[in-house]
C-alpha cells in the first residue's frame, strides 16, 4: 500500500486515455489546484464522510518550494521543466506511448478492471447465492465504467485516498460510490473486493499493464528497429568492408553481413522476451484461500481463481504468499537487459563505422554538433541510445534482483519498487527510437571503405597458405607469416609471391584474382537472406518490407 502519486508529469494533451488500454485525450492535469482545494461528500452503502482537500505540508503533491539560492525561493510546479525523471521531462515526447500502462494512472484503471472483473466472475458462481446473475444492463454498467474510465476518475480514487492512506481501498470505495445508485448492483456493493487481499489486485494489475506495454509499445518498437537493421543488411549486402579482430585489419566481410548479425541477434532475443508469461495470482491474504473457504466451503476456490486470473489474458501461478512471487518479472527483464546488450553492441559499432569514415551522417539544417567547433557532426543519436540503454539495464537488473525476494509471506519491499517499473521500459524505448533516428542518418561511404581495402593487401596471406595446405605445399603459414608480417605488403608482392609457387594451374590463377574486395566468402548470401532467417526465430513473417 503507497499513498503518494507517481512522480508522472500528464501535462495539457501528453497524457493517453485507456478504453480499455486503448490511447485517448485526456483533460489537463497541470493546474489541479482547484480541484484538489475543494470539498467533496462521499456516500457509501453503508457509510458517509467528508474529504477535505486542502492543501498540506505533507500531501501537497504537485507544486513544490524548492529552495534556489540562500533566501531567494522559487515556487515550482511540476511540469516537464521541474520533473525529476528525464523521462516525464526533455524526453516525454518519446516516451509517452507508455503512460496510459506504466504510470499511476495507468496503475489506477487496471485496478478499477480487476476489481469490476472479479464482481462480475462472482456473479456466475451458482453457490454465491448473494450475487446473483447481473442483467445485461447491469453488466454493461459496470464495463462502462471500465471503458469510460477517465482522468477525472483516477483524480477521484487520488482524493479518496488522501483519506482512506490505502491505494486500493480507494478503488473499493470509488466503485461503491459509482454504483450505490445503481438498482441493481448497489444490493451487493459489499462484493467488491470479496475475499481479496490488496495484492490480489495489484499483482494482476502490473501483469496487465507489462502485457499491454510489451504488445501495444515495446514489441512494435523492437521489431521496427530489427526491421531497419535488416534493410541495411540487405541494402549492403555486397559492399565489402574490410573486416577488425583485437582492432587490427583481418579477413574482409560485408557491411550486410556485419548488419545481419545484429539482426539475427536481437530477433533471438525479441522472441525469448515474447515467450515470457505474464503470471497472476488470487488466493487471498496468503496464498491459500482461507477467507473464501471460510465464507463458501463448498466452492473450488483454486479453480475458480484460475479461471479467473486466465479470463484476464494471464497465467495462473496456483503456489504463492500473499504476493504473485514476480519470478516472471525477473525473466522478462533479463531477457530485455539482452536485447539491450546487443544494441549496445550495436550501437558502438556503429560509433566505430562512422569514425572510420564508412558511414557519412546526413545532417540537418539548423542542427548544432558542438558549441565550440561549428564543422562537428557527432554520432549523437548512437551515443544517446548507448546512454540510455545502460540506464535501462541497471533499472532493468535492479528489479530482477529485487522482486523474487519478500521475507515470509510478505513484506512491503516490493510495493514501492514495483511503482518503478516503468523507468527501464522507458529508458529502453528511449534508446530504440535514437538507434532507429540515427539509422535514419546513415550514408555509406563505399570510398572510404574501398580505400582501406586497397591498403590491406595482407589479408590474402590467410586464403594462400590455405590453398597451399591443400595442395602440400610445405610450411605454408610459416612463408606467409615472414612475406607479411611486420611489412608493407601490395599486390605487386603478393601476386609475385604466388607465381613462384608450384600449384596446379587453376588453383594459382583462382588465387591471382582474388582481391581483399572479393575475398569476402559467404558474406553476401548471409545478408541477402536475413530476414528469412529472422522470420524463422519469430515464427512470422514480420519483416515483409524488407523484402
Amino acid at each position: 500500500m503507497e499513498s503518494r502519486v507517481s512522480s508522472g508529469v500528464l501535462t495539457k494533451n501528453q497524457a493517453p486515455f485507456l478504453n480499455p488500454f486503448q490511447p485517448r485525450k485526456l483533460p489537463c492535469l497541470t493546474n489541479t489546484y482547484s480541484l484538489y482545494n475543494t470539498k467533496h461528500t462521499h456516500q457509501f452503502s453503508n457509510a458517509s464522510f467528508q474529504l477535505s482537500t486542502g492543501f498540506s505540508s505533507r500531501s501537497h503533491v504537485f507544486r513544490q518550494v524548492i529552495n534556489m539560492s540562500g533566501d531567494n525561493f522559487r515556487e515550482f510546479e511540476l511540469s516537464n521543466l521541474t520533473a525529476l525523471s528525464p523521462l516525464d521531462g526533455r524526453y516525454w515526447g518519446k516516451v509517452k506511448e507508455l503512460a496510459p500502462y506504466m504510470s499511476e494512472y495507468g496503475l489506477v484503471y487496471s485496478r478499477v478492471l480487476v476489481e469490476i472483473k472479479w464482481l462480475l466472475k462472482l456473479s456466475q458462481i451458482p453457490e454465491v447465492i448473494e450475487v446473483p446473475s447481473f442483467s445485461g444492463e447491469a453488466q454493461s454498467y459496470l464495463q462502462g465504467l471500465i471503458d469510460g474510465f477517465g482522468m477525472d476518475d483516477a483524480l477521484e480514487v487520488k482524493r479518496i485516498e488522501r483519506i482512506t492512506n490505502h491505494d486500493v481501498k480507494a478503488v473499493e470505495y470509488f466503485l461503491k460510490q459509482k454504483c450505490q445508485s445503481h438498482p441493481e448492483i448497489s444490493k451487493v456493493l459489499e462484493f467488491f473486493h470479496f475475499a481479496c487481499t490488496s495484492e490480489d489486485i495489484n499483482n494482476l494489475a502490473h501483469a496487465l499493464m507489462l502485457k499491454e506495454a510489451m504488445t501495444k509499445v515495446m514489441f512494435p518498437t523492437m521489431d521496427k528497429l530489427i526491421e531497419a537493421i535488416c534493410k541495411m543488411a540487405k541494402a549492403n549486402a555486397s559492399i565489402s568492408m574490410l573486416s577488425r579482430t583485437h582492432g587490427q585489419p583481418a579477413s574482409p566481410t560485408t557491411l550486410g553481413k556485419e548488419m545481419a548479425i545484429f539482426a539475427v541477434r536481437l530477433s533471438r532475443e525479441r522472441q525469448e522476451i515474447s515467450q515470457v508469461e505474464m503470471m497472476g495470482k488470487f488466493a487471498g491474504a496468503v496464498g491459500n484461500y482461507n477467507a473464501h473457504l471460510v465464507a463458501y466451503p463448498n466452492i473450488n476456490w483454486p479453480q475458480i481463481a484460475e479461471e479467473f486470473v486466465t479470463s484476464l489474458g494471464l497465467k495462473f501461478n496456483p503456489y504463492v504468499t500473499q504476493i504473485e512471487t514476480h519470478d516472471y518479472m525477473a525473466k522478462l527483464y533479463y531477457a530485455i537487459i539482452r536485447f539491450n546488450s546487443i544494441l549496445i553492441d550495436f550501437d558502438r559499432d556503429i560509433w566505430g563505422y562512422i569514425s572510420l569514415g564508412y558511414f557519412k551522417q546526413i545532417t540537418k539544417a539548423g542542427e548544432i554538433g558542438s558549441s565550440t567547433m561549428p564543422h562537428k557532426v557527432n554520432p549523437i543519436d548512437f551515443e544517446n541510445s548507448e546512454g540510455n540503454l545502460g540506464k535501462a539495464n541497471e533499472d532493468l537488473s535492479y528489479l530482477s534482483m529485487k522482486l523474487p525476494i519478500s521475507r515470509w509471506q510478505r513484506d512491503l519491499t516490493d510495493s514501492t519498487v514495483l511503482r518503478n517499473i516503468g523507468g527501464g521500459l522507458g529508458h529502453s524505448l528511449l534508446a530504440y527510437k535514437s538507434a532507429l533516428q540515427g539509422i535514419g542518418k546513415l550514408q555509406v561511404n563505399e570510398a572510404r571503405l574501398s580505400e582501406d581495402l586497397n591498403q590491406a593487401w595482407e589479408v590474402l596471406a590467410e586464403p594462400i597458405q590455405t590453398v597451399m595446405r591443400r595442395y602440400g605445399v610445405p610450411e605454408p603459414y610459416e612463408k606467409l607469416k615472414e612475406l607479411t608480417r611486420g611489412r608493407a605488403v601490395t599486390r605487386e608482392s603478393i601476386r609475385e609471391f604466388i607465381e613462384g609457387l608450384e600449384l596446379p594451374k587453376e588453383a594459382k590463377t583462382h588465387l591471382l584474382n582474388l582481391t581483399p574486395h572479393s575475398y569476402v566468402g559467404a558474406a553476401i548470401e548471409l545478408a541477402i537472406t536475413v530476414d528469412s532467417t529472422v522470420n524463422s526465430i519469430n515464427g512470422t513473417q514480420v519483416l515483409e518490407t524488407c523484402r
